[in-house]
């Protein structure tokens, strides 16, 4: 008699309702509040905390939309899934293709603001062999958290939250009594540049959607999901509102800082704070790429799964229970760009990008509900038609608004195309039949 064939080692759910909110303020929080005050200060001027408000109110209508659709999926693949089921395979497979490589060069631009802080502390973390050294570093220590176990990333994501949320409280408290009107004068920008200041904000709000990924992973998530983007949601608004009015309150002509948050905090704390915000600064970007690698692979294995990559990419370890293949190809591809610096142009597109997955689920969203309408999701949007209408044309709006980045995301999207087109022969020479629709 042979002997019993073992069985195929499973994804274990360990993200609780907890985890799953702190891990969507981790992906959201990450690099970009440490710039882009200056940016938005440079782009809106005085008029930027207002500019915050108005624009999370508009991710707002997005966030909802995503809150009902993921509540209908316990399984991977986030966006690409929800693409996938509204739409078909080969659209969600372009939204897959375009969540990954979303999250390889975010986490790829993040490593380099990691080395540019430890360089204030550490000046030969700057040079080209330290610079390499360091990202190979905090890639593999994430990479190993996230082999090792989805338990052990969660809890080092929560622990990450709470750690960089401190700082940037602190900032808050003592910043907000040294609010000076005189200095918000100097804030004054004669010509606002309000599509630049939107599509910087929908940058620093993106990345919601990233925890809603590896679901199979997650303990309840069509209860939990919409739970946690919206009280996540309020979190990221009110620190993005109030770290921005501090910094402008208290450093005067913020457009010209090279680094905001240090500088402000030296003025509040002199040398110290320069230590401390840098400090911030490199916790913030580790729990953000220990989060982000534990989210990303898993479109790799959710479309591995259903036969639209290599099959090895949906390997599961039998120890440890984790997509281990997809998570070392993903940590080869970030540190790859990282290091060769070759991944600016797509970097500064990424919102841009993000625009197409956030304008797929929100049209996903009627489409959903008409073809499963016996189906009871974990939560149920009020208004879904209106709420899903304004989230999908803003963000086609927001696409017209930029002939540069329209090229990248034509390129990507012609990249996806080829690659889709390749799979196909090789499944059908391989006579395997075509992924169910």
């Amino acid at each position: 008699m042979p002997p019993p064939v073992a069985a195929r080692p499973t994804l274990v759910r360990a993200i609780g309702r907890w985890d799953l909110t702190a891990a969507v303020v981790n992906a959201v929080i990450g690099s970009s509040i440490f710039g882009m005050p200056a940016a938005l200060a440079a782009a809106a001027g005085a008029l930027s905390p207002l500019l915050i408000v108005l624009v999370g109110l508009g991710v707002l209508a997005v966030v909802l939309c995503f809150a009902e659709v993921a509540s209908r999926f316990p399984d991977p693949g986030g966006p690409y899934l929800y693409a996938r089921e509204a739409f078909g395979p080969f659209v969600g497979f372009e939204a897959g293709w375009l969540t990954f490589w979303i999250r390889v060069t975010a986490l790829a631009a993040s490593l380099n603001v990691f080395v540019e802080y430890l360089a204030t502390l550490l000046a030969p973390a700057s040079s080209p062999l330290g610079r390499a050294l360091v990202m190979a570093a905090v890639v593999s220590v994430v990479t190993a958290i996230n082999v090792i176990g989805v338990r052990q990333a969660a809890w080092t994501v929560d622990v990450f939250t709470v750690a960089k949320l401190a700082p940037l409280a602190l900032l808050v408290a003592l910043g907000l009594s040294h609010i000076r009107p005189e200095v918000l004068a100097t804030q004054t920008v004669p010509e606002p540049d309000w599509t630049r200041a939107i599509l910087l904000l929908v940058f620093a709000y993106g990345g919601f959607e990233a925890p809603l990924i590896p679901a199979a992973e997650a303990r309840d998530p069509r209860r939990d999901s919409a739970f946690a983007l919206l009280v996540a949601l309020g979190i990221i608004a009110s620190v993005y509102l109030l770290v921005q009015l501090v910094i402008l309150g208290v450093l005067p002509r913020v457009a010209l800082a090279r680094a905001p948050l240090a500088a402000t905090y030296a003025l509040l704390l002199g040398p110290l704070g320069v230590t401390l915000a840098a400090s911030a600064a490199m916790v913030s970007i580790s729990g953000y790429a220990t989060g982000t690698t534990l989210q990303s692979p898993r479109v790799l294995f959710s479309m591995a799964e259903r036969g639209e990559l290599p099959g090895i990419l949906a390997r599961v370890h039998p120890r440890f229970r984790t997509p281990h293949v997809a998570i070392f190809v993903y940590s080869a591809l970030v540190l790859g760009l990282a290091v060769s610096g070759t991944f600016e142009t797509i970097a500064t597109a990424s919102a841009f990008v993000r625009l197409v997955t956030y304008g797929l689920t929100c049209a996903a969203l009627p489409v959903l509900r008409r073809r499963r309408p016996e189906e009871e999701p974990g939560f149920r949007l009020a208004g879904a038609g209106p709420i899903a209408a304004l989230g999908s044309l803003s963000c086609a709006w927001l696409l017209t608004r930029s002939v540069t980045q329209a090229r990248t995301l034509l390129v990507l999207l012609l990249l996806g195309a080829g690659l889709w087109v390749v799979a196909g022969r090789g499944r059908r020479a391989a006579g395997e039949a075509p992924p169910p629709v």
